[in-house]
C-alpha cells in the first residue's frame, strides 16, 4: 500500500504503509476513497505516533514520517477544520481519522500503563447541527426559496457554530447541536464534546469560506483541510443519496410542484426517497451551486486531499 503526495511543481513524495505521512503548506494528498491510505498532519501525527523528523523541505514544503515511538504529552486542543463539496466523503473521512487517532491513543497508554483508563482523545463535530430551523426558513422573505436552497451558505447560522467554536478554545467541554434528518431539524445540546478530546474534527461544506461571519470561524482552526473532488463525481453521490434517503419539506414541494392539495403535501413529505427527476431537479437547482462555491475556499486550506474514485 503506498500514499502518494503531489504538488503543482511537480513535487512527488511515497510512503509505504508502515510509515505515517503528515503534509503541511497546502500540500496535496490523493486519498482513493479508502481512508486506511490517509494519515494525518504533524500535530495529530504526534499524538498518535510520536517523534518525529523532517525528510524533505523545498519552498516552505514540510513532509514527515512518524515512527511509533513515546506517547507524546498532549497539551491543550487542537481543532481540524474539513471541508468540501457534498458528496466529497467528509463525514466518513473526520470519522476514519478520529478512529483511528483514538485506537492509536488507547494502544499506546495501555502499554504504557496497562491500568489506565482508556478514554478517547478524538471527536468529530459535524456542521449540519446548525443548519436553520424549518420555521427559520419559514419566517424568510421567500420561504418556498429558503426551501428550496436549504444547504447554501445562508441557510446556516455560522454565529452560533462560532460561538461553539470559542467555547470549545476557551471553556475545554461544549454542548452542540446535531442534525435530525428525519425531523429535518436541528436536535440541541445533543453533541457533548468534553474537555477528553484532544483533538476535534469539525467537518461541514462552508468552514473555509471567508464571507461574512464564515470568515470568522475559518480562523478559529489551528488546521483546515480540503477534501477536494471531481465535482460531477460528488453530484453523482449526492444525486444517489437524495434518491435512496431524502425526504421533502412541506415549502420544498411546493416550490417544486405548486402543489397546494393537503392529501398531496402529506403523501410527498412522508414517503422517503425522491424520485429521480426530482433529485436530479435538486442537484441542478441548489447541491451544485453549493459545490462551485465550495471549491473556490481550496486555496485557504493548509491540506488539500484528493478523494478518487478507483
Amino acid at each position: 500500500m503506498e500514499l502518494s503526495l503531489s504538488h503543482s511543481r511537480g513535487f512527488l513524495w511515497r510512503c509505504s504503509s508502515s510509515e505515517s505521512l503528515a503534509v503541511r503548506s497546502r500540500q496535496h494528498v490523493k486519498w482513493p476513497c479508502f481512508p486506511g491510505l490517509f494519515s494525518p498532519t504533524k500535530r495529530i501525527s504526534q499524538l498518535m505516533l510520536g517523534q518525529s523528523w523532517l525528510l524533505s523541505k523545498q519552498n516552505n514544503q514540510k513532509v514527515l514520517c512518524y515512527q511509533k515511538k513515546a506517547v507524546p504529552v498532549v497539551e491543550g486542543r487542537y481543532i481540524v477544520g474539513l471541508a468540501g463539496p457534498p458528496g466529497a466523503g467528509k463525514s466518513t473521512l473526520a470519522s476514519e481519522v478520529v478512529c483511528r487517532i483514538n485506537k492509536h491513543w488507547s494502544q499506546k497508554t495501555l502499554k504504557k500503563d496497562s491500568a489506565a483508563q482508556n478514554d478517547d482523545v478524538g471527536m468529530v463535530l459535524p456542521m449540519d447541527g446548525f443548519h436553520l430551523y424549518r420555521s427559520q426558513l419559514d419566517a424568510m422573505e421567500n420561504p418556498e426559496e429558503a426551501h428550496a436552497r436549504r444547504g447554501a451558505p445562508w441557510t446556516f447560522n455560522p454565529d452560533l457554530l462560532l460561538k461553539c467554536l470559542h467555547a470549545l478554545r476557551n471553556e475545554g467541554s461544549v454542548y452542540a447541536p446535531s442534525f435530525d434528518h428525519g425531523v429535518g431539524d436541528p436536535v440541541e445540546d445533543d453533541v457533548f464534546v468534553s474537555s477528553q478530546h484532544k483533538i476535534v474534527i469539525v467537518e461541514g461544506n462552508y468552514l473555509l469560506l471567508k464571507e461574512g461571519a464564515w470568515k470568522e470561524v475559518c480562523s478559529m482552526f489551528d488546521e483546515k483541510w480540503f477534501l477536494d473532488v471531481d465535482i460531477d463525481t460528488a453530484m453523482q453521490r449526492v444525486l444517489k443519496r437524495h434518491i435512496y434517503t431524502g425526504r421533502y419539506s412541506e415549502q420544498f414541494v411546493k416550490a417544486m410542484f405548486h402543489i397546494e392539495d393537503h392529501k398531496c403535501l402529506i403523501l410527498l413529505i412522508t414517503v422517503p426517497g425522491k424520485e429521480p427527476h426530482v433529485a436530479k431537479w435538486r442537484v441542478e437547482y441548489n447541491d451544485h451551486p453549493n459545490a462551485e462555491l465550495i471549491m473556490k475556499t481550496k486555496t485557504n486550506a493548509d491540506l488539500v486531499i484528493r478523494s478518487v474514485d478507483f
